[in-house]
This record gives C-alpha cells, structure tokens and sequence, in this order.
C-alpha cells in the first residue's frame, strides 16, 4: 500500500520532494511522497500523522533523459486536462510531477511549482525556462492567465504541440530509412573493399594475364581503403561532425541550409508543406487566443522551423504594422501558394481568419502524410537499385578475371 501525506506549505523555504518509508498505527509499511523543507520536516509531519518512520530519503533530481517536445506536450496535455476538471494549480503539478518517469522533468516541473507557489503567475513562471517553453508557449499562457480562459489556451496549446510534434516525427521517420541504409550500405562497402577484395587479388596475381579495366579499378580502390582507411573514415566523421556544428551555431549557415533543403527533389516538397502546415497552425492558434496578430507573428517565423519562412514573416510583420492586409503582404513574399492566400483572405473578409488557417494547417498536415506515404514508397526501389548496381559492380568487376580464364580455358 503506497500513501502520500502533504506537508504544510513554507514559503521561503526551498521545498524538495522526500521518498519515504514507515509503519502506520497497525503496524503496516507505508510509503510515498512529500514536498518539505527538509529531511526533519518530513520525518516531524509524517510522525504527527501516527506514521512510526524508517527512511526517508530525497528523490534524485539529477540524471535521467533530455527533456524533449514531445515531453511538455504530454504535460501540456495533462495540465490541461486537470484544469478543465477543476482540479487546483498546484495539486495539478503535483500530480504530474509524481507521475513523471523522467527525473529532468519532474525537477522542471517542481521548480515551476515553486515559483507559482511564492506568487509569481505561471506564465512568468514558465519564462524562466526558455529552452522547454518557448515565446509563443508562454504568450498564450498569458493570454489564458489575462482572460481568465487558461484551461481552454492549455488545451489549445496541447493540441497545437501535438500536432507539431506528429509533423515532425513524420519527418524523421522518412529521413531516418534512407540515412540508415546509405550508413548501412557504405559499413558494407568498406568490409568488402578492406577484407574481402584483398584476397581475389592474391588470386588473381598467380594468373599471370592482364586484369580487365573494372577489376583494376576495384583492386586500386581497395589498396586506397587498406591503405588510408583511417583517413577515409576520419574525414568522413570529421566532416560530418564541423558540418553539423557549423549548422547548428552559424546563423548564415542555417538560412544557407534552409534555402538548399526547400530546393531538394522530393524531399524539398515534403520540408516545405511541413514547414507551411506549422506557420498556419501557429498562427491560428495565436490569433484564436486573441493575441493581436502583429504581436502574433513575432513567434509565428521561428515556429515554422525555416529561415525562409522566418525572413518572410517579418517582412509581413513590417507590412502589417504599417497598416497592410494579412493577405496582401503574405501575397509580396511570393512564398505561400495560392490556397492559403484564398483561404487567409475569406478569413480576413469574414472575421474567422483563425478557423480559416486552421482548416489550411490541417489540409497540409495530411499533404505530409501522404508524402510521407509516397516517399517511402519512392525510397526503396531507388535504394535496392542503388545498391544492387554498386554491390553487383563490385562483384562482377572480381568475377571477369574468372569468366575470361574460363574462356582461354
């Protein structure tokens, strides 16, 4: 049987969450869980409950899995939920906090908990951590905390990350097959070339001919990977890695990178439908909390997850504050096609431009599943040639030297 007895609140205090251990009045083990001060604290209100204690000890905080997306819109949804129950603030973190598995999280959450306790209000709450809850996440909270609407703005919220995180993995999951194969597929290369050609080689000396022009072409590949496959592999590695870094922290380098990746065959297609789905969705979920709209596009650019979209956002921004239409100035990027533009238009017309972008959101969410759908479909016959045609090459180039003794023969 597992118990949890709630201390009374210390402000002031720096709480922590205590697991402890004990014997109730009839003599049977309890445990659970409680937010106090400290050690003595625990130990003095769980003695004032008739609990005889036995250990007590701090739940660890450190350790444990990166806090991702897909981790605060589970909360986002949880929060969200017990809020509409009616359930308290504070008992809600306290409840999803106990019920998380990732230590990094539960700490998260229970510093939130404390500055919310102390009277600082959630959004500014949520502020403090900037990598987990971004500008946009932290605007709608306001929104919800100023209207009085913050169970609705969560729920909102929850969605709105659901579907990104859906989107995104979408994504990964038609990059990760290809990628994995060609790493797959180079390993193989490599082993052949290192190991296995070698050995025709030697074979092949004792034949005293000359060697067909493929089958010295192989041979002086695989004398290269013997030779330098310290190199091959190094710069390989070492390449990839100052590419990724350059990537990751040049700000040139992303906007660069972002151009390229819209212009990819097929895949350029499938980045630039997921890239629009989540502007329009971000967008309609601001406009709908009743953000204003030129304060709603200051998160609207990052959210798509584009330099593109970002530059083209703040050139509407500038548009719209200086008294443009919505549509006109998404018109003059030349980058939304014309179903959005149709779409964002009635919605200005008919003062729903909200629901307008959301049904635009939801008709690109499924363009990218069904690209998704097709790429993955498109991906494997171009592997299994890929390979087929560099494998078979390989094999055939140390098979000739065979067929042309065969025929001497």
């Amino acid at each position: 049987m597992a118990t949890s007895a709630s201390p009374t609140t210390t402000k002031g205090v720096n709480e922590q969450v205590f697991e402890w251990e004990g014997k109730d009045r009839n003599g049977k083990v309890v445990r659970g869980e409680m937010r106090a001060g400290g050690e003595a604290m625990v130990s003095a209100s769980l003695r004032r409950q008739g609990i005889l204690v036995s250990k007590v000890k701090k739940r660890r905080a450190s350790g444990g899995k990166s806090i991702k997306q897909k981790d605060i819109a589970v909360f986002t949804r949880q929060l969200a939920t017990m809020m509409r129950a009616g359930v308290p603030l504070l008992q809600a973190f306290d409840i999803v906090g106990r019920g998380a598995t990732n230590p990094r999280l539960t700490k998260l959450l229970n510093d939130i908990r404390q500055d919310v306790e102390t009277g600082t209000s959630l959004s500014s709450a949520f502020r403090k951590h900037p990598i987990y809850f971004d500008a946009l996440y932290c605007n709608l909270v306001e929104a919800g905390e100023a209207g009085g609407i913050l169970e609705q703005l969560l729920d909102r919220l929850a969605m709105y990350q659901e579907k990104t995180v859906a989107i995104k993995q979408k994504i990964k999951s038609a990059l990760t097959y290809p990628i994995a194969v060609m790493v797959v597929a180079f390993v193989v290369l490599a082993v052949i070339m290192i190991f296995v050609v070698p050995s025709f080689k030697s074979v092949f000396t004792s034949f005293g001919a000359d060697l067909p022009a493929p089958t010295l072409f192989v041979i002086a590949l695989s004398e290269f990977f013997v030779s330098y496959w310290w190199l091959v592999f190094g710069s390989i590695g070492g390449g990839l890695y100052f590419f990724f870094q350059s990537w990751k922290r040049s700000e040139k380098m992303q906007k660069t990178m972002d151009r390229l990746l819209l212009k990819i065959p097929v895949f350029g297609d499938l980045l630039f439908k997921s890239a629009l789905a989540r502007w329009t969705r971000t967008l309609a979920t601001m406009f709908a909390a009743g953000v204003p709209l030129v304060e709603a596009l200051d998160s609207v650019g990052g959210a798509s997850g584009n330099a593109v979209f970002t530059e083209a956002t703040e050139k509407i921004q500038r548009d719209v504050s200086t008294g443009s239409a919505l549509t006109a100035s998404m018109q003059s990027t030349g980058l939304f096609p014309v179903m959005v533009l149709q779409m964002a238009g009635i919605g200005e017309e008919s003062g729903s431009l909200d629901h307008m972008l959301a049904k635009a959101a939801e008709f690109y969410e499924e363009e990218v599943d069904e690209a998704v759908k097709a790429l993955s479909s498109l991906m494997e016959p171009f592997i299994i040639v890929l390979l087929g045609g560099m494998i078979g090459g390989i094999v055939v180039a140390m098979y000739l030297p065979i067929f042309k003794l065969g025929q001497v023969v």
